[in-house]
């Protein structure tokens, strides 16, 4: 009886604390703490996986056809290889090009040398890179000011092309090479995920006048269009 009081006066005392208290628990009869029941561990949760948006475009549509036969033909005439030259890509559904280059006639006198490059580069959806568009918009930028300075240009002219796939940009220069001077009018397009450069080169040899800028140009920015919409066709589902 003597035991009993003592024991009931304890466990009224823990009834009174308040519950946020509880936790801290109440002496037993041996002065031991009591311990509460944890409430079970949460068990970690792993990070989420940013989420990118997948890329529009999955391949590639081949280089060397990215602008027609006849616009081929008409930039550079009398190409070395009419159907043009595929240049080496470690893998042709990320990043192919296509080369062509031509003297119009050794026997002319009005002798004009052209070469044509149309460059493709496909960029995919990465979660610590980000979407193929974002990267592709990054990897344009970079074009651009590269081309400004290609082959040892100085002065050169970028401009904004408007109605030409999602973003595109012009660069006109001009350098010279082997006493020759030449002219450079290279696009650099994007099209979603994939970015496509057309570079256009022409000289006058033997004393005859260089291509007009203006026209190289509009030919440059020609041969683009035909290969945004063949990059479009490249990926229409059958």
């Amino acid at each position: 009886m003597h035991r009993t009081a003592p024991r009931l006066a304890r466990i009224l005392a823990c009834a009174a604390v308040p519950v946020m208290l509880v936790a801290t628990g109440c002496s037993d009869d041996d002065g031991s703490k009591k311990k509460d029941k944890a409430s079970p561990s949460r068990s970690a949760t792993p990070s989420a996986t940013p989420s990118v948006k997948a890329a529009t475009f999955t391949k590639l549509p081949e280089a060397c056809k990215a602008v027609t036969a006849k616009t081929a033909e008409e930039l550079v005439p009398k190409a070395k290889k009419k159907e043009g030259e595929s240049l080496p890509a470690s893998d042709a559904n990320d990043s192919a090009s296509c080369f062509w280059n031509g003297l119009n006639d050794e026997d002319a006198k009005d002798l004009q040398f052209r070469t044509l490059t149309v460059s493709l580069k496909r960029f995919v959806a990465d979660p610590t890179l980000g979407s193929g568009e974002k990267r592709a918009e990054t990897f344009a930028a970079q074009r651009v000011t590269k081309a400004a300075t290609e082959d040892g240009a100085k002065d050169a002219k970028t401009e904004k092309v408007a109605d030409l796939g999602d973003d595109s940009s012009s660069v006109a220069s001009d350098y010279r090479k082997d006493d020759d001077d030449y002219r450079n009018a290279i696009v650099v397009t994007r099209t979603a995920n994939v970015v496509i450069t057309v570079k256009y080169s022409g000289a006058g040899f033997q004393g005859a006048k260089n291509p007009d800028a203006g026209e190289l140009m509009k030919d440059a920015q020609g041969a683009a269009k035909e290969a945004v919409t063949a990059v479009a066709e490249a990926n229409k589902k059958s």
